[in-house]
């Protein structure tokens, strides 16, 4: 039993950022701003914020097939350094997670590994080809909690229509990336000038648009569940209106990436900034943080993409595109705190209390009956940002010699501290 005190309670379901006391019971929060009772280990977070556990949205781990990127066991020490107490995995492994079998394997390694709670997404067709339709009652039932092909955005739209009008006959979440694939086939970076002074392969951030206003319809034809992973640019942001305006089943999210960094960061033709959908202008950007501030953009994620160095040390326009995030989600989130003026509770109704509500967790939340997924955290401590030192097998990270703001203290699973920052330093 912990009682929690001298802490900032950073709840976003309440909308509250007030001092209080939590009290944990056997993996479960079970009072808020009560006494310690007797028996119970007193913890002093020193008035610093605890808040509910991150959620992470669209994790890739390497495992299996790629396992010199990222493993379950170093993503899993990677999450639980960086606040994050849910790793939800994308299907994009070499096999795919598209079938009951992977899934269980995943499920059962990662359950042995990892220190944190990891669930699993699957494949929406097999081998995330777009040809034919998965297993998605039999995976469904194994416990996926999300169907997606993740950025292999599929051109045949008669398979697609098939596969949501089956997902939702049975409830399931579709995951879909909205890019149109002919006109993003190549693309490294957002076209304007900056892009043609740089002489880099560019897109249109129409093609997004006109990828999101494709599933559109067919959500509005099948009424599927929908969660768009990334809404990056602000053409996109009528289209989203609408769609819940419409009252449609549609949530989006977008990477920290896309909210803290801009285009002008591919000046050094570094590809640690190479990402898909490509870095947008600053005016997206804006726009982006305030689509999140006003509830339109529901969800924050890493999009966690681990890259070894051999296909990150090649020309802008050949290196792989992605980089790791579990560790620097929330330190990167703190500069729209500090700089963007967001508050704390608004940031984790995006960071955890919405990716949670979606996929059907019951994280994410800092009631009674909660699951006691936590983080401690000082949203002020500042530090420069060395690669070197991340947990990820692979430190393909933008934010490498930056100066940052926002370290965790400790993070606890179901109560238990899976990470505090005064062991490592010891």
């Amino acid at each position: 039993m912990l009682w929690f005190h001298n802490a900032r309670l950073i709840d976003p379901e309440g909308g509250t950022d007030a001092v209080g006391t939590l009290l944990v019971q056997d993996g479960t929060i079970t009072e808020r701003d009560g006494p310690c009772p007797d028996g119970a280990q007193a913890v002093d977070c020193g008035g610093k914020c605890l808040a509910p556990g991150i959620v992470d949205m669209g994790v890739q781990v390497g495992e299996p097939g790629a396992q010199h990127k990222e493993s379950l066991r170093t993503a899993g020490l990677a999450a639980a350094r960086g606040g994050v107490t849910t790793i939800v995995m994308r299907p994009d492994t070499d096999p795919a997670i598209d079938t009951p079998e992977v899934l269980e394997y995943v499920t059962r390694r990662a359950t042995a590994r990892t220190p944190v709670n990891i669930r699993a997404m699957a494949a929406l067709t097999r081998d995330r080809a777009g040809r034919e339709m998965a297993e998605i009652s039999f995976l469904l039932d194994a416990g996926a909690v999300a169907f997606t092909d993740g950025d292999r955005v599929s051109t045949d739209t008669k398979v697609l229509s098939r596969c949501m009008a089956y997902a939702r006959g049975l409830g399931a979440l579709v995951i879909g990336h909205p890019q149109d694939p002919g006109l993003s086939y190549g693309a490294c970076a957002t076209s304007g000038k900056f892009a043609s002074l740089r002489g880099l392969p560019a897109v249109s951030p129409m093609a997004e648009r006109m990828g999101f206003d494709r599933d559109m319809g067919l959500v509005e034809m099948t009424g599927v569940r929908y969660h768009a992973d990334q809404i990056t640019s602000a053409r996109s942001l009528p289209a989203l209106t609408r769609a819940k305006a419409n009252r449609l089943d549609v949530t989006a999210g977008i990477s920290i990436h896309h909210l803290t960094l801009n285009e002008l960061d591919l000046g050094s033709y570094r590809s640690f900034f190479k990402f898909t959908p490509p870095l947008r202008s600053e005016d997206d950007r804006r726009a982006m943080v305030q689509a999140v501030a006003d509830g339109l953009i529901d969800v924050i994620c890493s999009m966690h993409t681990p890259q070894d160095e051999e296909s990150k040390r090649l020309p802008f326009e050949e290196a792989a595109a992605g980089a790791v995030g579990l560790e620097t989600l929330l330190p990167a989130a703190m500069r729209l705190y500090h700089s963007e003026g967001l508050d704390l509770p608004t940031i984790w109704r995006a960071l955890s209390l919405n990716p949670a509500k979606r996929l059907g967790l019951a994280g994410g939340r800092l009631a009674a009956d909660a699951p006691a997924d936590l983080v401690l955290f000082d949203p002020d401590a500042p530090f420069v940002l060395d690669r070197a030192t991340l947990a990820s097998k692979s430190k393909n990270t933008p934010y490498d010699g930056a100066r940052m703001e926002g370290r965790v203290l400790a993070t606890y699973v179901s109560g238990v501290c899976v990470f505090d920052a005064q062991e490592v330093v010891a």
